[in-house]
């Protein structure tokens, strides 16, 4: 029997003058978010005088999501579509499902998607979406009615020259299809270019699953060399096992590196001489898990922190770097594979150690950056061979880290504060060009 996770409020309101989430410790998603954007003004010159534009999304829907439970009862779910900025382009970035999905987070995670997008150079602007449920309790005719009444819902303001859905945590090429299929009952025709991640045979892209994880991959090379660290002797750590951590860790692995120690959902796994990556990604395939591997040994999950590693990649949830664990990781890089992994106090603390970080906002938009190319691709009716997406993805996210990495020198300041410059820039030279209407 299905069973409704129990609500818990959505916190923080839209306007960014409320304190609560400017105290160090209760910033929450969004909190973190206005930090980062307080840290890049002074960079923006002139165009300082649109960046209340960058502190306030654009539109934010809260839909109510009921659905008939296979027991005949009725449950209601908290569902969200925020648009951050549309000012290059059409809102852009994905929908998750989770049990602690807040209003702030959505609104902060839309609000990366901008930064993302302006980022890499593609013309896209920042939305996210999300229902408050935990889908492993649902049935799959559940999370199909479920998913088909939040398109629905969200309709109103979604398609393919106005917001396009992606997957994100507990989404996948299936809950886009139905995304798809919905938004096109309702219109009256197929629009598969209204969401991307789909299955290639509803207009999805090759190389889309692995994207993220490449993404990651390309841009950690590129740093490296600057750094001088060998990938190919290099030790890796990864917290999260999914399409971004799992092919991140293939695709080092494939160059020399080893993978030492694993966490996620089920628990942490260690093995000084690196573990065997083919043979933990078919178990996870199998097992939903890294837990219960038998070539590794067990660590209490906070011990993964203390983890001798030369590159760390935090590739799950928001917030898990924090003042309280960032001071005893030990490794030379870290490449941040999630959305909003760090907190600004583990920032400083990360910097002060001299640890690089490869901020979200630039090391995890390859996936992005394909969903593009699905998008063009939809739009075309022509579709790309899978090498020819690959070597389009790495071309540019080695340009977009070349430009980052220049900024940081040249201003003496992180990547990450690099990365907000560089994509603040664009997208409020994009304001002051459109103007104000009326």
């Amino acid at each position: 029997m299905s069973k409704q996770p129990s609500p818990t409020p959505a916190s923080n309101a839209l306007s960014s003058s409320i304190p609560s989430y400017l105290q160090a410790d209760n910033l929450g998603p969004w909190g973190i978010y206005l930090q980062q954007v307080d840290r890049v003004l002074p960079y923006l010159g002139n165009l300082a005088r649109w960046a209340e534009t960058l502190r306030r999304p654009k539109r934010a829907l809260i839909v109510d999501v009921p659905i008939q439970l296979d027991n005949g009862t009725v449950a209601h779910f908290e569902g969200y579509r925020v648009q951050h900025n549309t000012s290059r382009g059409p809102g852009k970035g994905g929908v998750r499902f989770h049990q602690d999905v807040t209003l702030s987070e959505v609104m902060a995670l839309s609000a990366w998607m901008s930064i993302k997008n302006a980022a890499v150079n593609v013309p896209y602007g920042g939305a996210k979406g999300g229902i408050r449920v935990d889908p492993s309790l649902l049935s799959r005719g559940e999370l199909e009615r479920m998913t088909r009444r939040y398109t629905s819902e969200i309709g109103i303001i979604i398609g393919p020259t106005k917001d396009i859905p992606a997957p994100d945590v507990n989404t996948n090429e299936q809950i886009m299809a139905w995304m798809m299929d919905t938004y096109s009952m309702n219109e009256g025709a197929t629009a598969t270019g209204v969401v991307t991640g789909k299955p290639i045979d509803l207009g999805g892209s090759l190389g889309r699953r692995d994207a993220t994880g490449r993404g990651v991959y390309t841009v950690g090379v590129e740093a490296a060399r600057h750094i001088g660290l060998d990938i190919a002797t290099s030790r890796l750590a990864v917290q999260g096992f999914g399409n971004v951590g799992g092919v991140a860790a293939r695709l080092f692995a494939q160059a020399g590196a080893r993978v030492v120690a694993v966490q996620d959902h089920g628990g942490t796994i260690y093995r000084e001489a690196g573990l065997d990556v083919p043979s933990l990604l078919a178990h996870v395939a199998q097992a939903g898990t890294v837990a219960g591997f038998l070539q590794a040994e067990v660590l209490a999950n906070d011990l993964f922190w203390d983890v001798d590693c030369d590159i760390l990649i935090p590739a799950a949830l928001e917030q898990q770097i924090t003042h309280e664990n960032a001071g005893r990781i030990k490794a030379r890089m870290v490449i941040e594979g999630a959305n909003g992994p760090t907190t600004p106090q583990a920032d400083d603390i990360l910097q002060e150690r001299k640890i690089l970080v490869l901020p979200d906002v630039i090391a995890n938009a390859g996936g992005v950056t394909v969903s593009y190319f699905e998008w063009v691709q939809d739009f075309s009716s022509f579709f790309w061979s899978e090498d020819e997406i690959n070597a389009r993805l790495v071309r540019i996210m080695k340009e977009a880290f070349a430009g980052v990495w220049e900024v940081a020198q040249d201003n003496k300041v992180t990547l990450r504060t690099a990365t907000f410059i560089v994509a603040c820039k664009r997208i409020l030279h994009a304001r002051e060009l459109r103007g104000l209407y009326p």
